[in-house]
Formats: C-alpha cells, structure tokens, sequence
C-alpha cells in the first residue's frame, strides 16, 4: 500500500488461516493472537458451525473477560454472531434457511456432485451438512484428514466444476467456494460481507479502519466477499503466513509510524 492504514480491528478467516483445516490453533498461534486481541478487536468468519469454533479456537485459548469481550465470533461464513457476555459466548443473530431453501440446497448440490462423479459418500463422514443457516458440501466428508482434502483438488477445477453446476441452479441464494473440499450455500446476500458489516456496526468503524487476512480470496472463494466489499485484504497459503502476519502487525501496532508490514490487495469495489 502506498499509504499508511489506520487500522482499528482485524477479521480472520479460521479454516487453513488461523488452523489447519478442522484442526486445532498452533499454541504459538493462540498466544500471537491473544497479544493482537489486547490491541485491537479481532474477528473470525468461517464457514464452520460454532462448535468447530470451539475446537478449534477457543479450547486452550487463554484470555481475560475484559480481552473476550473484544473477540467477536462469526459461524457459518457470518451468517451467525456471537460476543462474550455474562461469562458465556451469546448468540447475537441467526440467519437460517428455509426449509424449502435447505431441500433445494441439498438436492441441487447432490445432484451436481453426482453428475460431477463427486459423490463418494462413507469416506470420512457425512457429504452435506445442516448447518442451519448453511448447507455445506464436503467431497470427502467432514473428518477427512488434512493431507487427503489437501490432495483432492489443488487446482480447484473440482470445486469450481461443482459451483458452476450449482450457483445457476440456485439464483436465489449465495453460493460459495469453501474450503478446500467444501461448497457453502446461505440466503442470497448473507455472507462474510454481510457479517462484516454487522462488525463494523457493532464497532462503529469505517470499511478504511478493517483489515482482513484469508486464504479463500479468488471470486468463488467465501473470503472474496469481503474484498469486494472494499475491504483492504491479505492474501496467504496456510496458518504459518498468517502467524507471521500477526506478529508483524503486533510489532507495528506497537509502533504505528512505522512502515505497515504487509502487502495487501487492491480492494474492489462491491458487486452488484
């Protein structure tokens, strides 16, 4: 950037940003993040449910009521919000599907996986899951190690053949790259740009003052909503970039007329 940004909050993807996939936060990872949250308010969106927020995130991660509070989670691409209050994570909003979004999510993705010769169903659990206001497709299943999801697609042809199969089927919701096996389907609109603005709400902030670091960011890929958004955005591989990411930016909120430390996408603007 040929700027200086005024940054006020940081957004994280979970998912192969923040962990490896379905995989717990590395310890050097939690504690880099827990000094990031003492000097600004952090955020994760991912497409996972809550739960895998908890395995992931927050078991083993050690902070105070008073930095908690400042920790602002996002399920299922931010179609849901939870904060610490009272002493509890407490939902803030649900954006479900209806049912009959859920049939045709779950009918149209199987049918496409099955045309696609995507459908391997009993490998490593279920291929679709409910997740209330996500339907979400995982070739492999929903426990398939790192290394075999890894593996399956690494140019994403799979996952792009799928989304183009599916997106025109359903014009009336979002759907979206997920992770590196995975199809999210939510309501038409609600996605991470839709949790963010409900983020830059709550915190009174300016698009200007967010930065966000993902790994899904090409335009079938759930983080891309948030850089076309407008959102300033940094582009990594795996949780290793985004540790090094963290440690820089809490060096240079420590000392902020310092050069900023990472290089950033241009934002775009918001489709329409």
């Amino acid at each position: 950037m040929s700027r200086t940004p005024d940054i006020r909050a940081v957004v994280f993807d979970l998912d192969d940003t923040l962990a490896p996939s379905k995989s717990t936060m590395d310890p050097t990872m939690s504690a880099s993040l827990a000094r990031l949250l003492d000097r600004v308010p952090v955020c994760i969106i991912s497409g996972g449910r809550f739960e895998q927020f908890e395995s992931q995130a927050l078991d083993g991660f050690s902070a105070g009521d008073e930095a908690l509070a400042r920790l602002h989670l996002m399920p299922t691409c931010g179609t849901r919000y939870y904060l610490w209050q009272n002493g509890a994570w407490a939902l803030q909003y649900a954006e479900d599907l209806t049912a009959d979004e859920k049939v045709r999510a779950i009918g149209t993705l199987e049918d496409g996986a099955r045309e696609l010769g995507l459908w391997h169903p009993g490998t490593w659990g279920d291929l679709i899951e409910d997740r209330g206001s996500q339907i979400t497709f995982s070739a492999l299943g929903q426990q398939a190690p790192v290394a075999e999801k890894t593996a399956w697609d690494p140019d994403g042809a799979k996952k792009l053949a799928l989304w183009q199969y599916v997106s025109p089927r359903l014009p009336d919701l979002e759907v979206r790259g997920g992770g590196s096996t995975s199809i999210d389907i939510t309501r038409k609109g609600i996605d991470k740009a839709y949790g963010v603005g409900r983020l830059l709400e709550k915190l009174d902030l300016h698009l200007d003052q967010l930065l966000f670091i993902g790994d899904r960011l090409d335009p079938t890929g759930n983080d891309y909503p948030v850089l076309a958004m407008g959102v300033t955005s940094v582009a990594i591989h795996d949780w290793h970039g985004t540790l090094q990411a963290v440690e820089a930016l809490n060096g240079w909120l420590d000392a902020p007329d310092a050069p900023f430390p990472l290089v950033t996408m241009d934002p775009l603007p918001r489709q329409q």
